[in-house]
């Protein structure tokens, strides 16, 4: 692991246990890998630390879509400006939007380490610990075509029934017409191809090594 490195995880590690004095990090309900996952995993134990993790959930937000405007994104995602002025930039739209010292700080900090590109993954992995912490358990369906409230109920009963009690579920539904028909069912970190695309590769695999 080199020096850069190093130095970006030992200030990550920091800042969660500045924030507040007593040391010891609070562990998320999942893990994120990846440095996106240690950032979130950082922001995670800050805010729980001072109860504020449905605030810096909402300011996160606010702070990925600003970075999608593109006169902010033409600073501070472009290689070729300087550190200092995409932190003042930044930094800038932190006061000026009044966010929480929490939030403020670490932002401040993916600005310092020039992680400000991974913005939108470090929102996105806090995301998921923020859905754990709640309860929720993510599924995501695919389809040929999208489903008619009808069978989208039933899918919705059908799935409440794998979840244990306090668990909710949080279903987001696709359509890819490549799949062809049946559908693609991902929970948690489980994963089931039901699709017709599926059936029929299958049975192409057969009828080659028949």
């Amino acid at each position: 692991m080199g020096k850069d490195c190093v130095y970006v995880l030992d200030r990550v590690r920091h800042f969660s246990t500045s924030v507040v004095k007593p040391a010891a990090l609070v562990k998320p309900p999942i893990q994120v890998y990846g440095l996106e996952g240690r950032y979130a995993t950082a922001l995670y134990s800050a805010a729980s630390k001072q109860k504020k993790l449905e605030q810096v959930e909402k300011e996160m937000g606010r702070v990925a879509t600003a970075l999608k405007d593109p006169k902010m994104s033409a600073v501070v995602l472009n290689p070729h400006i300087k550190r200092a002025i995409k932190q003042k930039t930044v930094n800038d739209f932190l006061v000026k939007d009044k966010l929480s010292p929490i939030t403020v700080n670490f932002v401040n900090l993916l600005a310092e380490n020039g992680r400000l590109r991974q913005t939108q993954e470090v929102v996105a992995a806090f995301g998921r610990i923020m859905s754990a912490h709640r309860g929720e358990v993510l599924c995501s369906v695919t389809t040929a075509q999208p489903l008619d409230e009808a069978n989208l109920t039933e899918l919705k009963n059908a799935l409440n029934g794998f979840l244990a009690k306090g668990e909710i579920l949080k279903l987001e539904t696709k359509t890819d017409p490549a799949i062809l028909g049946g559908m693609i069912v991902s929970v948690g970190d489980k994963y089931i191809d039901m699709s017709t695309k599926a059936k029929i590769q299958k049975f192409t695999n057969i009828m080659k090594e028949s």
